[in-house]
C-alpha cells in the first residue's frame, strides 16, 4: 500500500466531442442546457470535493466543450485524446489535485452523495483506491473512483499496456496484491444494476433526457434513489434503452 498525504480533492470529468457510437453526447441537452454543464451543477453539490476539472482534449473538435467550461466558470485542461490517463493525470496536475475524484462525462446524472461516500471511504481506512463500481448493484452510470494524485503518477510512469492508457484505474485495478483496493458498499435503495444511466447511445439520451426533465423541475438536487424509484414506477421508461449492450473492451 502507498502512503497516502492529504489534500485537495478534485474532480475531474472526462468529456470529448468525438464519442464513438454518440458524438457529441456531452452537449446534448436535457431541461434546455448541455448534458456536461447539469453534470458539473451535480458534482458541485458534492461536499468533499474542493474543485470540478474538465479533461477534454487539444482537438479543435472540443473546443465547445472547453467554451461551455468557461461560461460555466470551472476550470478545464486540454489533453491528449487516447492517452485518456495522461489526460486525468494532468488535469489533476493544473488544480493542485491531492485526492482525484474520477468521473466521466456519460455519466450526467451521478449522485453528488455517492461521491461524498467514496471520498469519506478513502480518507476512513488505509486504503489506495477505492470504488463504488467494482461490485453490481448501483444503476450503471453511478461510477465513482477515488485516489491520491501519488498513485495516478505511478499508473502514469508505470502503466504501458493500451487498456492502462484508455482506463484510467485498470492500472490499479489489475494489481490487487500491491494496492489496496475497496469497495463502497451499496445500499438497499440504489441496488438497481439493471438500470443504464449512462449516456452511449441514443436511447440511453432519450432516457436520461426523460429523467432530467421528469425529475429536475420539481428537485433539481434528485438522487439515485429518486431516480431508481421514477424507473421502478414508469417501467416504461426504463425500457427505452433496456436493449442497448454495455461496451466491453
Amino acid at each position: 500500500m502507498m502512503e497516502r498525504r492529504p489534500g485537495k480533492v478534485v474532480a475531474t470529468i472526462e468529456a470529448r466531442m468525438r464519442s464513438t457510437r454518440l458524438p457529441g453526447k456531452v452537449m446534448r441537452e436535457a431541461c434546455g442546457r448541455p448534458l456536461l454543464a447539469l453534470m458539473v451543477e451535480r458534482v458541485r453539490r458534492a461536499r468533499t470535493v474542493d474543485e470540478v476539472v474538465v479533461a477534454t482534449t487539444a482537438d479543435a473538435a472540443d473546443d465547445p466543450i472547453a467554451a461551455l467550461a468557461g461560461r460555466l466558470k470551472v476550470s478545464v485542461h486540454r489533453g491528449p485524446e487516447q492517452d485518456v490517463l495522461r489526460r486525468v493525470h494532468d488535469a489533476a496536475v493544473s488544480a493542485g489535485a491531492g485526492v482525484i475524484v474520477e468521473l466521466t462525462g456519460d455519466c450526467p446524472l451521478i449522485d453528488p452523495a455517492l461521491i461524498d461516500a467514496a471520498v469519506e471511504q478513502f480518507f476512513a481506512q488505509p486504503c489506495d483506491y477505492v470504488s463504488n463500481c467494482r461490485v453490481p448493484g448501483l444503476p450503471l452510470g453511478m461510477a465513482v473512483e477515488v485516489f491520491s494524485l501519488e498513485l495516478l503518477q505511478v499508473a502514469d510512469r508505470e502503466g504501458r499496456r493500451p487498456e492502462d492508457r484508455e482506463h484510467v484505474s485498470w492500472f490499479f485495478i489489475r494489481q490487487p496484491e500491491r494496492f489496496r483496493l475497496v469497495d463502497v458498499p451499496v445500499r438497499p435503495q440504489h441496488h438497481a444494476p439493471d438500470l443504464r444511466l449512462t449516456v452511449d447511445e441514443e436511447p440511453d439520451y432519450r432516457l436520461v433526457r426523460m429523467v432530467f426533465e421528469t425529475l429536475y423541475p420539481q428537485k433539481t438536487d434528485f438522487d439515485c434513489a429518486d431516480i431508481v424509484d421514477l424507473l421502478r414506477r414508469r417501467p416504461e421508461l426504463a425500457a427505452i434503452n433496456a436493449h442497448v449492450q454495455q461496451r466491453v473492451v
